[in-house]
């Protein structure tokens, strides 16, 4: 039997995850690596340690799984999205550190543009907000900061990638400098409905064209890997941001199909076939995974900047937990969260809120209120966000009938059926959770012939545990209630802290 490796480059960790062609995992190897906050509202990477960390990985399942690396038929790559790094073109190394999604620094320059009356342009090009989340003004804020960055970027010298491109052209030696379509759909400078850069917002942003990679479509053939880092040549053949990629692994191919991942962030997304469907309720549109020569399709997306992220907070920052897996125990030794809500704005809200001030709320603390009341409203956070977002997408007239989920915390049976309650629909877990990297091995494995269309890969789609929803809508909508006071709560408290009327 062949094999499939994909390259999962998230937020936190690199991993790199060998498939069979029957979708199954035969091998996993995950390495984490430093987050830096140099101030509030600044998240950086080394993107050196990030490339060092997914090779490592690569290596590691390899020699692990024992499988002979002529086996491997293709590679793929899955990514975390709108990270920006800015390199030089001959020496692949990186001017500073790379910029996380998360980070907000770019947005002044994002407030300014939205003065200027610019964000309808923009919305009615790329489908986005105009939001410091995405990778325009982070490169923007590079090329005025970083020294010589300017100069330099407007004599050709630099190179500008997501994290995809980055692994890209260090896989490759530098042969190779390009995105897929998916990636690129996420800087704010792709015309998404040509899925070209767009020469006026690259004006808007002052960013030199070429500073920019090629885009492909999502299952392409990308070039090959260098032979002295795993001591065979690899075809790349597979590239989708982390939710492009979790949308296609869960074999979310068609007009309706919804998948949510719950990850550092935790990322809803609804296919809408090829409609260009403009949200009024606070959602994205978005290009999905592009595979053969058909018109563009899309879908609606919602994004939660903190879902695990909360959890890694009440270990690290609180203390309440040894280690992430411990919430759920702890979670679970008292029957509901003692009336705490949290809201855990610690980077800005997201959709459908989009409060790039707001931060973190515990509402409803009392003399009575202990560590595991705030380790299960942190639970429960991940679910109420989400639920904004599917209803945000109802809203916009987009009716659900299930959702299919995947990601870390997916297997929190008890977080999964609070989800199924508040949404009232069934939640649908697959067998394999481990859809991002499959999303990018399925990509793949179809550039590289062993599936030979989209059908072969949905009846590889397999049910693990089916979550009916148990809780009446009465119930369900007095605690979305509750939530979105909380929310309320948190960006009055904002507003108060910037001296401007509650």
């Amino acid at each position: 039997m062949d094999y499939l490796l994909a390259l999962d480059q998230g937020t936190s960790s690199s991993r790199s995850i060998l498939f069979d062609c029957d979708g199954r995992i035969f091998g996993i190897a995950q390495q984490e690596f430093t987050q830096h906050y140099p101030q509030s509202g600044w998240v950086e990477h080394d993107a050196m340690e990030i490339w060092r960390t997914q090779l490592v990985t690569m290596q590691k399942v390899l020699h692990q799984s024992g499988v002979s690396i002529e086996r491997v038929r293709a590679v793929g790559i899955t990514n975390q999205r709108e990270t920006s790094v800015l390199w030089d073109r001959k020496t692949g190394q990186p001017l500073g550190p790379a910029i996380v999604w998360q980070d907000r620094r770019g947005e002044a320059l994002c407030r300014q543009l939205r003065e200027q009356g610019h964000e309808t342009l923009i919305r009615e090009q790329t489908g986005l907000r105009l939001d410091a989340y995405f990778s325009a003004s982070k490169l923007a804020w590079m090329l005025e900061h970083v020294p010589q960055a300017r100069a330099r970027a407007e004599k050709g010298e630099l190179l500008f990638g997501t994290i995809d491109t980055w692994l890209i052209w260090q896989l490759t030696g530098g042969n190779v400098h390009a995105t897929d379509v998916t990636n690129a759909s996420r800087t704010l400078l792709l015309n998404a409905h040509t899925g070209q850069w767009d020469q006026q917002l690259l004006d808007l942003f002052h960013i030199p064209s070429s500073l920019l990679p090629q885009v492909l479509p999502s299952s392409a053939h990308y070039g090959d890997i260098r032979e002295d880092l795993l001591g065979h040549v690899l075809p790349i053949c597979g590239v989708a941001g982390d939710q492009h990629s979790a949308l296609f692994g869960q074999a979310c191919t068609r007009a309706g199909m919804a998948k949510n991942t719950y990850g550092t962030g935790c990322f809803a997304l609804l296919h809408t076939g090829e409609h260009f469907t403009r949200s009024e309720n606070g959602l994205l549109t978005t290009r999905v995974a592009q595979y053969g020569e058909g018109q563009p399709e899309f879908a609606l997306e919602g994004s939660v900047f903190v879902a695990g992220a909360a959890v890694q907070w009440l270990r690290d920052g609180l203390g309440i937990i040894k280690k992430s897996s411990d919430v759920q125990a702890l979670a679970l030794s008292v029957p509901d969260s003692g009336g705490v809500v949290f809201v855990p704005a610690f980077t800005g809200l997201g959709a459908p809120y989009w409060n790039a001030e707001a931060r973190g709320t515990l509402v409803g603390i009392s003399r009575a209120t202990t560590a595991a009341h705030i380790a299960r409203a942190a639970v429960e956070s991940i679910a109420y966000q989400s639920a904004a977002l599917l209803s945000a997408m109802a809203r916009d007239g987009v009716g659900l009938e299930q959702l299919r989920v995947d990601g870390g915390a997916s297997v929190n049976d008890a977080l999964m059926q609070f989800q199924a309650d508040l949404l009232g629909i069934p939640v649908l877990r697959p067998q394999v959770v481990e859809t991002t990297a499959l999303g990018a091995a399925y990509l793949a494995g179809l550039q590289s012939g062993v599936w030979s269309d989209v059908r072969q890969i949905g009846q590889m789609w397999r049910i693990d545990k089916t979550f009916e929803p148990a809780m009446s809508r009465d119930q369900a909508q007095a605690r979305m209630a509750q939530w979105e006071q909380a929310v309320g709560q948190t960006v009055s408290g904002t507003r108060a802290n910037a001296g401007e009327p509650a």
